[in-house]
């Protein structure tokens, strides 16, 4: 096996959070600082609704506050925003969407559809490919 425990940084980008409604679930916004290499893994918990489905969409920028976030386009994701969002079918599953993009920020966002129910979510970022290793 190859060591991967000194080279990864894990954030969180949604704590995990039970949501009963439509209201989008905004995620932290996330740095690449000192890293050349980003995946969100994204997970959902037993969904109650039996037909919500769960949008997800990432953006970018380079401010520090995400003021100048814009949608990631398609050749800047390694799989697909619609790959990575779930339904009501999909309990316990894990999702991921990787960034190639230059930008210095990112954000996660997972938006419920027709949810009425009891839906646990969370997602983190996988940073890797350090610029100087160990990883703390």
């Amino acid at each position: 096996m190859r060591d991967s425990f000194h080279n990864q940084k894990f954030v969180t980008a949604i704590a995990p959070v039970t949501v009963t409604d439509n209201a989008p679930i905004v995620g932290v916004i996330v740095s690449h600082a000192g890293f050349n290499s980003l995946t969100y893994a994204i997970q959902s918990g037993i969904v109650a609704d039996t037909d919500a489905w769960f949008a997800v969409l990432l953006e970018h920028g380079d401010a520090p506050d995400m003021s100048d976030a814009v949608a990631v386009p398609d050749d800047n994701l390694l799989g697909t925003e619609a790959l990575a969002g779930f339904t009501f079918a999909d309990d316990a599953a894990t999702r991921k969407l990787g960034y190639v993009g230059d930008k210095l920020y990112t954000r996660l966002t997972i938006t419920p559809n027709a949810n009425t129910g009891s839906a646990p979510v969370s997602a983190m970022g996988v940073l890797s490919h350090a610029n100087t290793r160990p990883v703390a």
